[in-house]
């Protein structure tokens, strides 16, 4: 539970911190051609980007309000994508365009299964049940048992106050 609580905290920081690898990255291991250049300026955007809406996703879903932890999923689908980030950053020419369509094709599933559990959660609320002819309907809901109270209970009126 504390690793899925610390990674949920992680979400937003990593909108920052993973664009800004990138560029400390190409610095550092000298990306060097205009090539890397040029995705560099295309690809630091799209990770800010779509790091912010994949978190906002998974923090709009209930039960990861609920338990104030990201689910397993989450954990290790995001996790996966931010280690092929961070790979990314050093820019290893052999490895580099096989990291690029991976990430690529990564930002894509994680919006989808995102999408995928936040609509699974929202679907999930009402129970339609059907009758043996096959008509649909929602069962009704039981009523919250009331709290006993002990002794004496004292009820106070409010009078007008007279004009």
């Amino acid at each position: 539970m504390v690793l899925r609580r610390s990674f949920l905290h992680w979400l937003f920081p990593a909108a920052v911190v993973l664009p800004l690898w990138l560029f400390v990255g190409w610095i550092v291991f000298s990306g060097g051609s205009g090539w890397a250049l040029l995705w560099l300026l295309i690809a630091a955007p799209a990770v800010f980007v779509t790091q912010i809406l994949v978190s906002l996703i998974v923090r709009g879903r209930g039960s990861v309000r609920t338990a104030r932890a990201a689910s397993w999923r989450d954990v290790i689908g995001i996790g996966l994508w931010h280690v092929v980030i961070v790979a990314l950053g050093f820019y290893d020419g052999r490895v580099f365009f096989p990291l690029l369509v991976l990430s690529v094709v990564g930002a894509f599933v994680l919006l989808w299964s995102s999408l995928a559990q936040l609509w699974n959660e929202a679907r999930g609320g009402i129970a339609v049940l059907h009758t043996t002819d096959g008509t649909g309907y929602i069962p009704p809901t039981r009523e919250q048992p009331r709290p006993r109270v002990e002794g004496e209970v004292i009820v106070i009126t409010e009078k007008p106050a007279a004009p």
